[in-house]
């Protein structure tokens, strides 16, 4: 609530009424409140705007303008209800509806105070009791808002169609329906039958035509409230609906085919009884067939066919086959219509229809062999379509129809391993898709592969194949069978096809491909071996289809097999993705089957119970050695792949017994005692990287064991992780990995430990921690904490400095597991027990006094880093900050005075990394902590903030604004100035406040203007914690720079970047094409101001038979004067970057040109003469006066060149000028304008000869 009357306050001062008006009532009522010391609960809110309420309808029976004030009443009024508690406003149910029912006439034309008046009373019949529903002024009021969801207005209608829709959906308890449903199904049905004839009652004493639009309204109106009005409706209300498409009106024929769908795919359990009545309703809806080029209707009125027919039950099968083919048939005749939706609508339909398939159907057509049966006749027609020119545009649509079939004929006569309904009827249907998908040219290719994908689903390779082999071989090739590799990638999609299949078909396939493979890469055709090398992948990985609880198990993972997957694993990289997969998900499926929960119905090709248990069963004797294998694979993959082998590692393991498990722990537990001490041994004599490696491999071995490890072996391990040799080992992942499996064995609860104990081992250990295992040591320390006895509180101080010097940690992770330890700390020391002071390290031992464990004396012990080094004060600063933002509730006001005291005092030092810690703590108490403990330390605080208001280094000037930013808005700037103190402090805060009023002002300007285009909000970083957002993603609302000038809008800015950027080059009235010639459109202002080498070229005239430039005197004389760019300004520097007179700078400073061109070294020898003179007097002056002269902008290059090399460049300049440049010699034209023409003409042979560039 107070979020929503947030945004109405500021609106005192704006220049619309229907914002003023409520944002200057909520002022009076808060102020009312202050003055009368209530609080402002929306009890308080909702009494007061009650009183209001009535004085300002007794004003307007006076005859004084008070609708503004009444409507802004009603706005709060609706603001306020939802928060107010129910027994409130069923006290003053009399009151409110005396006061507000009587406005429902008056606010007729007054749309928004309406909606806001239908807020109201959807709050309101919420909170109401079931006696209260039988009142009548709320029956009359209901029956209001029900006529409102028929009115014309958008937003009213909607408002009035949410309430009433709440209203059913929150039936009072204990009943499950709410008792207006039947009301408003009275009123639906009274007013869908007015429709029909021709008037619709709007009141009692006015009647009015019926109108197209309004009976819309009516519809939609239904479909909103559909599933819930009472089932003993529905069939009255498909009645009526059914009259509606009769009116002759498309739309209204539409929405009422689309609400009839809609109603006959409500939930089974919702009781609709239209099932009773479908035969009915299937007669009307086929007896009134719209025409097939109806793009309107049509769609609508198939889906009609479709949902009824999906709910259809009848009485016989012979009778169900019949409507069937009725149905079938009508909406088979739409797919020839030219409309794509239409198409589309009548497959999903024919879709529906598939679905609606019965076993007892299916069973009845497979005992029917003769071709009148209905499904044969449907099979028949479809594949006679397939090649028919009438249903060439319907293709896709026909094979999502096949799909359809080929998935819901599943259906088995008897055991998994017997053929489907789908083999035996729709195999010649697939084998013509197969024929299909290989001839050339056929555009419909991915519909045919998701057909097949279908089929190999449910018929599975070992039918599928026989129909449509692959012929891959070479002796397929030589026969001239059509390749069908295609087929390959669909062997990963879960069939019923045994395993044995794969081992007998494609494991010899793969291997023939494998020999021709080694045999194309011995004679060097490479491009072949490929071929081989890709299908040989794309068979194994079909592997993972057959693992899917394969019903052959037991007789296909034979020792064999299991030997030839190994090697597969150990010696072929590519194949071992595929194979681990497979591997995986045989044990995933079968023990997925034995989980089905009662009342479950299993897919058609799933295993039961027993075929489940028996798989397990024998893949559980096969564990042991499965492990060593997964073990060895684990070693030898990347880093990278180890995920994939540690999940079928997992997998395997919760199948394997006690036994298997701890023979597989034992030797890996033994690998890594070994590898410890090679790796020790090589470490103190050529460092032992390898070995160190290998070691941290065994221990992410023993992580995936953990959770199927017994007691005894997890508490061997648990000791073992927690020696020295482990905790203090220099390699960083066995010392990271040794505190995770002591984390992860103290959660899993599989150890009995004394934490006290546990602690005290580590902190013997600590000296040898390196840096990658503090986030682990955090985690394990915080664990341990949580299980501390209360008589063991002495030990929490000893972890104190290292959790807080840990919230400055480099690593992110890091820090956050030090925060999560104090906060562990804090949490234990909150719960009680007793702290002995004599057992602290460092306390005398003469100290026998106990001290009650909290928070505030945990803070305390806290405080004692504020007198360390300045990086551990900055470091227990940020801890205290966490803590009290944790813990604000708990804490005392004295506790928070004194911390806060305290740390003000280092708002003064020196240390900047101090200060950015207090002003942390600062920004994140101004936020959090009560205003009382603030309030009376503003006058030290405001002053000591203001020292740093001008620093900008750490962006403390930022984070000083963002500070008083939100003091201002938390204690006004009266209070908040007044404790400012200097003048010139205080201009700080002045700033401040012209800041933000300016920026009102902006944003009240763009409103008034119109200006639609306003920039785009700040949004503030949300990190996902609490504390961090506080401290660190509040950002200012004011810009940060201190120029006050205006600048550019980011509009204009982003247009200006537009301009110069990068944009689609349009014609002047010629459509443009995105997808032709779309590099030729795309152009950029930045490459066509730059200028290029011979670009002036263009600009001469050229003679016609030769293409030889003709250039006049004045042309090569006289400077013409060029326009500048319309964008010129502002861009020099760009141009010296970008252009290619433009130059860069080197590291050392030196100037390098972009490009040396022969007009560049033209133009600087022309300007020697000129600039040869004051190069010599700047060298001679730097001479006498030995120190370096100023170089002026533009002329680096030049100050650096020597008078020596003027001279030499000056006597070559001499030389160019006396020659003749390209011109004919002894006949010969250059061989720069030497045309093609002239070069194909010239001879082969002698001297004269020329290439096709002109060159001898």
């Amino acid at each position: 609530m107070e979020e929503a009357l947030e945004k109405i306050r500021p609106h005192t001062s704006s220049s619309l009424p229907h914002q003023k008006t409520p944002a200057v009532l909520l002022i009076a009522l808060e102020s009312t409140f202050k003055e009368q010391n209530t609080n402002a609960s929306p009890t308080a809110y909702f009494a007061a705007l009650l009183t209001t309420l009535d004085g300002t309808l007794q004003k307007q029976k006076q005859s004084c303008n008070e609708i503004e004030v009444l409507h802004a009443v009603l706005y709060l009024l609706a603001l306020i209800a939802p928060f107010v508690s129910s027994p409130v406003i069923r006290a003053n149910l009399n009151t409110v509806l005396s006061l507000t029912a009587p406005l429902f006439p008056v606010l007729q034309e007054h749309a928004p105070a309406l909606r806001s008046q239908l807020s109201i009373y959807n709050a309101i019949f919420q909170s109401l009791d079931r006696s209260q529903l039988d009142t009548q002024g709320i029956r009359q009021t209901f029956a209001s808002i029900l006529q409102l969801t028929i009115d014309p207005r958008p937003k009213v209608r909607k408002k009035a169609t949410d309430v009433v829709k709440e209203v059913l959906s929150n039936p009072t308890p204990p009943l499950s329906r709410h008792p207006y449903s039947e009301n408003v199904a009275d009123w639906v049905q009274s007013a869908l039958s007015e429709i029909g004839t021709g008037c619709l009652a709007k009141s009692k004493t006015k009647v009015l035509e019926a109108s197209p639009e309004t009976a819309l309204h009516i519809v939609a109106f239904l479909r909103s409230i559909l599933g819930r009005l009472p089932p003993s409706s529905i069939p009255a209300v498909a009645n009526l609906l059914l009259k509606l498409p009769r009116l002759g009106h498309p739309y209204l024929s539409q929405t009422s085919y689309s609400v009839l769908s809609d109603l006959f795919t409500l939930p089974s359990d919702n009781g609709t009884q239209i099932g009773d009545q479908l035969s009915g309703v299937l007669s009307v809806v086929l007896a009134s067939p719209p025409s097939k080029s109806d793009k309107i209707l049509s769609p609508a009125w198939v889906q009609v066919l479709g949902n009824a027919f999906s709910v259809y039950r009848a009485d016989t099968v012979i009778s169900y086959a019949d409507e069937l083919g009725k149905v079938w048939k009508i909406v088979w005749s739409f797919l020839e219509s030219s409309d794509h939706p239409t198409r589309k609508a009548a497959a999903q339909s024919l879709n529906m229809l598939c679905r609606s398939f019965t076993p007892e159907f299916v069973s009845y057509t497979l005992q029917d062999a003769s071709s009148n049966a209905t499904l044969r006749k449907i099979i028949s027609q479809t594949l006679k379509a397939l090649d028919s020119l009438a249903y060439a545009h319907a293709m896709p649509e026909l094979l999502t129809i096949i799909s359809s079939m080929i998935a819901n004929l599943r259906y088995r006569t008897g055991t998994r391993t017997s053929p489907t309904a789908a083999e035996m009827l729709l195999l010649p249907l697939i084998e013509h898709v197969g024929k299909l998908r290989v001839q050339k040219g056929y555009e419909y290719k991915e519909d045919a592969d998701a057909t097949l994908a279908t089929a190999m689903c449910v018929l599975g390779p070992h039918v599928l194949l026989q129909t449509l082999p692959l012929n891959l071989e070479p002796h397929d090739r030589d026969a001239g069978r059509q390749p069908r590799a295609f087929l390959l990638p669909l062997l990963a999609h879960s069939h019923p096809s045994p395993l044995s299949h794969f081992v007998s078909y494609f494991v010899p396939l793969s291997e023939r491909m494998f020999d021709l493979q080694s045999n194309a890469e011995t004679e060097d055709r490479s491009s072949e071996a490929k071929v081989w090398s890709v299908l040989v992948a794309q068979i194994w990985s079909g592997f993972v289809g057959y693992c899917h609880a394969p019903p052959d198990l037991k007789e296909t993972l034979t020792p064999a097999f299991s030997q030839l997957l190994s090697q597969l694993l150990y010696g072929q990289p590519d194949l071992r993705p595929a194979i681990l997969k497979g591997l995986k998900v045989l044990v995933e499926s079968s023990v997925a089957a034995l989980k089905h929960k009662d009342g479950h119905i299993p897919e058609p090709d799933a295993p039961s119970v027993d075929e489940a248990t028996a798989n397990i069963t024998v893949l559980r004797k096969q564990a042991e050695s499965w492990l060593a294998v997964f073990f060895n694979v684990f070693g030898i993959v990347g880093r990278d792949s180890r995920g994939m082998v540690g999940d079928v590692i997992s997998v395997w393991a919760s199948i394997a017994g006690e036994q298997e498990v701890t023979k597989a722990y034992v030797k890996v537990v033994e690998m890594f005692k070994n590898n410890m001490a090679l790796a020790a041994k090589e470490t103190s004599q050529h460092g032992g990287k390898d070995l160190g490696s290998v070691t941290a491999m065994t221990q992410d071995i023993l992580i995936l064991l953990l959770p199927y490890l017994s007691p005894t072996d997890a508490t061997a391990l648990f000791n073992l992780c927690l020696s020295t040799e482990v905790l203090t080992g220099k390699d960083n992942g066995v010392q990271k990995r040794g505190y995770k499996i002591l984390t992860k064995l103290a959660e899993s609860g599989q150890v009995t430990f004394d934490a006290e104990t546990v602690i005290c081992r580590m902190d013997e250990v600590s000296e040898g921690l390196v840096a990658a295992a503090k986030k682990d040591r955090m985690n394990l320390l915080s664990l341990l904490v949580s299980s501390l006895l209360p008589t063991a509180m002495h030990i929490i101080p000893s972890l104190i400095p290292e959790a807080v010097l840990g919230t400055k940690e480099p690593s992110e992770k890091a820090r956050t597991a030090a925060f999560e330890l104090v906060l562990a700390m804090g949490r234990k020391m909150s719960e009680g027990g007793m702290v002995k002071r004599s057992l602290i390290d460092g306390m005398d031992e003469d100290c026998s006094l106990e001290t009650a464990a909290s928070i505030e004396e945990f803070l305390t012990m806290l405080a004692g880093g504020l007198a360390g080094s300045p990086h551990m004060i900055s470091a227990t600063i940020t801890s205290i900050s966490r803590l009290i933002f944790e813990f604000k509730d708990v804490i005392s006001a004295k506790m928070h005075t004194e911390i806060f005291t305290t740390l003000l005092v280092f708002l003064t030092s020196a240390n900047r990394e101090i200060v950015k810690s207090v002003l942390g703590f600062v920004k994140l108490s101004i936020h959090t902590l009560p205003t009382q403990v603030i309030r009376p330390h503003l006058k030290d605080l405001v002053p000591k903030l203001l020292n740093w208001s001008h620093d900008h280094k750490n962006h403390f000037k930022a984070k000083v604004r963002h500070i008083f930013e939100r003091m201002l808005r938390r204690f006004g700037w009266d209070e908040v100035y007044s404790c400012a103190g200097q003048e010139e402090a205080a201009k700080v805060l002045v700033n401040i406040r012209k800041r933000k009023e300016r920026a009102k002002r902006k944003k009240i300007n763009r409103t008034e203007e119109g200006i639609d285009e306003d920039p785009a909000p700040t949004v503030m970083r949300v990190t996902g914690d609490a504390f961090e957002d506080v401290l660190y993603g509040s950002e200012s609302e004011l810009d940060d720079s201190d120029n006050d000038a205006p600048t550019q809008s980011k509009n204009q800015q982003r247009k200006k970047q537009t301009q110069q950027g990068a944009r689609l080059r349009l014609d002047d009235d010629e459509p443009i094409d995105l997808l032709s010639g779309a590099a030729s459109r795309i152009t950029s202002d930045t490459f066509k101001r730059r200028r290029k080498p011979g670009q002036d070229a263009f600009h001469f005239k050229t003679e016609e038979d030769t293409g030889k430039m003709i250039i006049d005197e004045e042309d090569g004389s006289d400077d013409q004067d060029v326009a500048p760019s319309a964008d010129v300004a502002g861009i020099a520097y760009r141009e010296s970057m970008t252009s290619v007179d433009g130059f860069t700078r080197g590291p050392n400073g030196r100037v390098k040109f972009h490009k040396d061109t022969k007009k560049r070294r033209r133009e600087d020898l022309e300007a020697e003469d000129i600039e040869m003179a004051d190069t010599e007097i700047a060298t001679a002056a730097s001479k006498r006066n030995k120190r370096k002269a100023e170089v002026k902008l533009g002329h680096e290059f030049k100050a650096k060149v020597r008078c020596d090399d003027y001279i030499s460049l000056y006597l070559v300049s001499i030389k160019i000028q006396r020659a003749g440049g390209d011109v004919k010699k002894k006949g010969m034209d250059p061989y720069a304008y030497l045309t093609l023409s002239q070069a194909a003409k010239s001879g082969r042979g002698g001297r004269n000869n020329l290439g096709i560039t002109g060159k001898r």
